[in-house]
């Protein structure tokens, strides 16, 4: 068969990296993928994520055609719908009636055309994404400080400054590339200091010189003492802040009035003094200095004053523009900053214009030659669905993202698309949480098939390229707006022949009127043709006359886009978070993401590889709190927060500080029955981003006593409503599930629930130790195993890669393979244990006998087992390994 070949770029974390990709004439692309070397972004490096692509394209759960009320039309029928309904509420209510709900996955060119559609054409603009949850807090502190929403930055800047701190990130499990170009730095130059400003105790430590374990919520009270000493020991830049700044005296009086001495802000901040003098004397004395800021700053109900607050500190000390210096705020998606870039958020116009904008409104109207240009800001996330529980938008279209899952106080979101008169969801996928609630389902093409471009987190645009036909009728996301656009009567405006056109649209806008005056300026595109925009490289903005080769640093020239041109000191007063613990909710919960799985696993929840590392949700406890509160390692735990309630399995480890707990976001109704974290959060947001606070919720905990923990694999899916809990695991043969059952049920009970299940010709091979309280049951039909059903007082963890391939076509059933399913594992197959590396499947047992044999450092462990020599996210926790292994053996 005839094979094609790509460079595209990755869907996952913003950092952007460059994936070549293959297919053969089957319409399926062929294993491995692999890192594009020549992009400046990751040079060839991929995480376990990127590497596990091809996995994730499957036609499991596509959706493939066009459904209204879960019966199959046509676009046609559908696209009528749509704009019939948005004609009629917004005829009859106004245009605010209508909104969009757009994703940081979906491209630049799906973004301009449907912010164009609603803000230039319907008039509203209620268009906003699920950025919002992860970067407005940073797009407000640069526009506050800056004028524009300019990252300085470039990655190569985390390389060669001499003094990294990294704030809110676990980079390690986050964005892998990065931390893998970081430690490498690090390797080079070990006078490199490192220091992880952090809650917990994160896989990111690992290359670090200082872990600042802070009380949650505290981090501006670093930055502000920061400042105020920089001040008093006569390390300003004194020229740059006299010339090219404004407001410094403001902000050092308010950093003085909050954070007198080191002793008051460590004493805030639930920090030893030593270790604030340590970060205190490396700030002095290292004026390469580059500040790595996340989602731990971001997801704050005072994320935008903690962005100034390290921004403050750049501007003072003169280290922005400059090799190795910045205040670098990572994205979280793939093009969240692309988004920003076309107005995809409620508070901008387009092309980081925003309604304040002098002459703003007026220019984007004329360019557009828009008849109903929007005047004023829109709805953000959390006030947008509020509005629609409230009856005030009546027409809502979700793109590329499940905010069932991912925005705040679960329930709330429930009751406002229970209101909502129309639903619309564009998805590649069938069934998500949200999609259940859809009037209207329309298939959108996902990666692999999408065509345009995004941009990373260092301002690159890169392309992300279709190697593979639509699947069904799916169309992409841009075509469905623009259809209908039309039937709205906007033809004219919307009747783009590719991508390419759009792009260049978008180009032209950003330099329309410019003449230097605003940051984003791509205008050297804007006569771009279609085999240019095929062939386009990576490039950073701004891209124009001035810098044709695009701009790796901003601010060089000292020059920033306020009215003045210079930046902006912003005074900020250290704030903790709104919703303290209590008696009755005495635990702070933070939230985050685990290394191999991605948003609400809609991708990565298909690839087994990916589903072998962390198989199931968790809540880390400290061993402390779990003794307190009677909680026993990987046992069930009931989490309350006076927004819902979450069932999860105890991970009881001192990387959270006491009275702290964190569990992952990822996990939905799809692959869990109770464990959505959103559900605990509550709608608590940052009053000038509107960012939510997902980093933090209060909640209480408790035990399940009287339950029966299983392993189950089976050659069909199954129904589990009868169990407290259940989680499916991605498996390559059959279905696996992980689950827990009320106590009272005997064993003829299960053996009597799962009967049903096989054919009357079915045989039991049933193994009971009345000692463990454990029973094990195989249906087995001939030589084929049908099910297997582990049970047990107490969790187990069973060899179940062994187990599923069981259930692989044509694999028949040994005398021996009997005996092996009642035992757990077969004599002949080796136990890895859980799994670390996930590029190679390499366990804990694997591990620890390699380092009892010698192999005492991962290079050891990577020429013995290959663990840590791809993508290199595992290297901390085989790190840890060795460690735990030299303590146990001294």
């Amino acid at each position: 068969m005839s094979a094609s070949a790509v460079k595209t770029t990755c869907p996952y974390c913003g950092v952007g990296c460059g994936v070549n990709l293959s297919s053969r004439a089957s319409n399926r692309v062929v294993p491995p993928v692999s890192g594009d070397k020549s992009h400046p972004a990751n040079f060839g490096r991929l995480c376990v994520k990127g590497s596990s692509l091809a996995e994730t394209i499957t036609p499991k759960g596509r959706l493939l055609q066009p459904m209204i009320n879960n019966k199959t039309v046509t676009w046609e029928a559908a696209t009528d719908a749509i704009s019939a309904k948005i004609k009629q509420v917004t005829e009859e209510f106004g245009p605010d009636a209508f909104a969009f709900y757009l994703s940081g996955q979906i491209l630049t060119e799906d973004y301009y055309v449907a912010n164009k559609l609603a803000k230039g054409f319907i008039g509203t603009a209620n268009v906003d994404t699920n950025s919002r949850l992860c970067m407005a807090s940073a797009v407000v502190g640069y526009k506050r400080a800056f004028g524009s929403d300019t990252v300085p930055c470039s990655y190569e800047d985390l390389e060669l400054c001499d003094l990294l701190i990294m704030v809110g990130s676990n980079a390690a499990w986050t964005h892998p590339v990065l931390f893998q170009r970081i430690s490498a730095a690090k390797a080079k130059r070990p006078d490199m200091k490192i220091v992880v400003i952090d809650p917990r105790r994160t896989a990111t430590c690992d290359i670090a010189d200082l872990h600042l374990s802070l009380k949650p919520g505290t981090d501006a009270a670093i930055f502000s003492y920061l400042l105020q000493d920089s001040a008093h020991e006569h390390l300003l830049d004194a020229e740059f802040v006299c010339t090219h700044t404004e407001g410094f005296d403001q902000a050092l009086a308010q950093a003085e009035q909050s954070t007198p001495t080191l002793e008051a802000t460590a004493d805030f901040c639930g920090l030893a003094a030593d270790s604030l003098l340590q970060l205190r004397d490396w700030w002095r004395s290292t004026p390469k200095t580059v500040t790595f800021y996340s989602q731990g700053v971001n997801q704050s109900s005072s994320g935008v004053d903690k962005c100034n607050a390290i921004i403050n500190c750049h501007l003072a000390t003169g280290r922005l523009g400059k090799v190795g210096a910045g205040p670098f705020s990572i994205t979280g998606q793939p093009n969240a900053m692309g988004g920003r870039e076309v107005g995809g958020l409620a508070n901008q116009l387009a092309a980081h214009m925003d309604f304040a904008t002098p002459g703003a409104i007026d220019l984007v109207q004329r360019f557009w030659q828009a008849p109903n240009m929007a005047t004023e800001n829109g709805l953000k996330a959390v006030d947008m669905f509020n509005a629609i529980e409230a009856g005030d938008i009546k027409v809502l279209w979700i793109m590329a993202t499940n905010p069932m899952v991912s925005l705040p106080n679960t329930a709330q979101v429930k009751r406002a698309l229970e209101k909502c008169e129309l639903v619309i969801v564009s998805d590649y996928k069938m069934g998500t949480d949200t999609s259940a609630f859809a009037d209207i389902l329309l298939p959108a093409t996902g990666w692999s098939e999408k065509d345009g471009t995004v941009t990373n987190s260092e301002r690159r645009l890169s392309r992300q390229r279709g190697l593979l036909p639509p699947a069904g009728e799916a169309k992409h996301d841009w075509q469905a707006i623009c259809d209908v656009a039309t039937k709205l009567g906007f033809g004219e405006a919307f009747n783009f022949k590719g991508p390419h056109e759009i792009f260049a649209e978008h180009a032209a806008l950003s330099g329309f009127e410019n003449d230097g005056k605003r940051d984003f300026d791509i205008s050297a595109f804007e006569s771009i043709t279609k085999q240019e925009y095929d062939a386009l490289v990576p490039v950073q903005w701004p891209v124009n006359k001035a810098n044709p080769q695009g701009t790796a640093r901003m601010f060089t020239d000292k020059r920033f886009f306020t009215p003045s041109g210079k930046a902006r000191f912003v005074p900020i007063t250290p704030a903790l978070p709104k919703q303290l613990p209590n008696d009755e909710y005495p635990f702070t919960l933070n939230t985050g993401r685990v290394r191999d799985q991605w948003h609400t696993m809609t991708r990565t929840g298909d690839a087994a590889s990916l589903s072998r590392h962390l198989a199931q949700p968790f809540i880390e406890i400290h061993p402390e709190d779990a003794q307190s509160q009677g909680i026993k390692d990987k046992t069930l735990v009931k989490v309350f927060s006076p927004y819902g309630r979450a069932l999860l399995k105890a991970k009881v480890t001192d990387a959270v500080a006491k009275g702290s707990v964190f569990v992952p976001i990822h996990w939905t109704q799809q692959f869990s029955n109770a464990s959505i974290v959103s559900a605990l959060i509550p709608s608590e947001v940052d009053p000038l981003s509107g960012q939510p606070e997902s980093k933090h919720a209060r909640v209480t905990l408790e035990p399940f006593k009287q339950v029966k923990y299983g392993s189950i694999v089976s050659e069909v899916p199954l129904d589990l409503s009868d169990c407290l809990y259940w989680c499916a695991v991605t498996s390559d043969h059959g279905y696996r599930y992980e689950v827990v059952w009320p106590t009272e049920m005997p064993i003829k009970a299960f053996k009597d629930r799962f009967a049903r299940l096989l054919p009357k010709t079915a045989q039991w091979v049933e193994y009971t130790n009345p000692h463990n309280q454990q029973i094990r049951l195989a249906g087995v039909t001939k030589d084929r195993l049908k099910l297997v059903v582990y049970i047990s007082d107490n969790p187990m963890v069973a060899t179940t890669d062994w187990l599923t391939s069981m259930l692989a076509p044509k694999q028949t059933l040994t005398e021996m393979d009997r005996m092996a399913l009642l035992v757990g594992t077969p004599a002949n197959v080796e136990d890895k244990g859980e799994i670390v590396c996930a590029c190679f499947q390499v366990g804990t047992k694997q591990i620890n006998q390699a380092v009892e044999g010698g192999a005492r450092s991962p290079e050891a462990l990577g020429k013995t087992l290959k663990c840590g020599t791809n993508c290199g996210s595992c290297i901390p926790e085989l790190k840890t390994l060795i460690a735990s292994n030299k303590e146990t053996a001294v």
